[in-house]
């Protein structure tokens, strides 16, 4: 009963805050504040009413359009508030049932409560990069920079709350058993050496070809993801994402073979980091059982 009612809390609250986010991933790209004015129709301007603003169901509701202009409101807005509040619903879930089992104690219960908090801000942020890679091909630095900084601190409170358990109590494993300052160093290792593999591609590219294969900002998204997820989640992101966006290119390129010559699609511009995102989403739920998969299946 307790993980159920976790799970449907916490999807809840997902959809609110994916609510929000559809509000900053509005206004950012136009300099606007997220807090005024209330939230209106990017149309008509109309202050919309509270039954409007209800995730997923409104957009429904008002079948995708103004109730006032009758201009059409994006797939985007519920497509956000689904994401997010599945995805929190599932990282509530995962936390909840590793709480409440047979191997329970006050440490371990902390350290789920902190890392369901910590992944699901992870979730929020990347969500709102890859949407904005998306739609703008733009990474602010004002997510990925606070990011890397916040990825060091979740890390460095599991570490301490590992490191401090009382003796015999549970502990979740060989990253989390380090001293806190231990992982501090090791969030802040691999996020400098995930950040270094985009910048040494994107260096090779120019060297090969004299244009810019890829901007800064992914390389400042990929540290965020190691400092989040340590190397091998990175790691696992950016093999993720590099097959995701391969795949969404060769579907793109056959889809528009007869509209394009061969170098100008050479020459578009793929977000990158939208894909990157999608890796990191997939690695902080799911990352440690594909690396242990992988791991019995190369032998290791």
């Amino acid at each position: 009963m307790l993980r159920i009612f976790g799970t449907i809390l916490a999807g809840l609250l997902g959809l609110a805050f994916g609510s929000f986010l559809n509000v900053c991933l509005s206004r950012w790209p136009e300099g606007e504040s997220v807090v005024k004015p209330r939230s209106h129709c990017r149309n008509c301007g109309r202050t919309l009413t509270w039954w409007e603003n209800v995730p997923v169901v409104s957009w429904m509701a008002l079948r995708r359009r103004c109730r006032t202009c009758k201009a059409g409101i994006s797939w985007r807005y519920p497509l956000v508030e689904f994401l997010i509040g599945a995805l929190w619903a599932a990282a509530a879930y995962r936390s909840i049932s590793v709480a409440i089992s047979a191997d329970f104690s006050i440490n371990l219960l902390w350290a789920e409560a902190v890392t369901s908090l910590g992944v699901m801000l992870f979730l929020w942020t990347v969500v709102a990069l890859s949407f904005l890679d998306a739609e703008q091909l733009w990474l602010p630095d004002c997510l990925t920079l606070p990011g890397v900084g916040l990825g060091v601190l979740f890390k460095t409170a599991l570490g301490a709350i590992q490191a401090y358990a009382p003796p015999g109590e549970v502990r979740l494993g060989c990253w989390d058993c380090v001293s806190p300052w231990r992982a501090a160093a090791m969030s802040l290792v691999s996020a400098v050496l995930a950040g270094s593999l985009v910048l040494g591609i994107r260096w090779a590219y120019w060297l090969i070809r004299r244009r810019e294969g890829s901007g800064l900002g992914d390389a400042k998204l990929m540290a965020m993801l190691g400092a989040w997820l340590g190397l091998s989640g990175a790691l696992l992101s950016f093999g993720i994402g590099v097959v995701v966006g391969a795949l969404f290119a060769i579907c793109a390129h056959g889809l528009t073979a007869g509209q394009r010559e061969s170098e100008n699609w050479l020459a578009a511009k793929l977000p990158l980091g939208t894909f990157l995102c999608i890796g990191g989403i997939f690695s902080a739920l799911w990352g440690q059982p594909i690396i242990e998969t992988y791991k019995r299946w190369a032998g290791l």
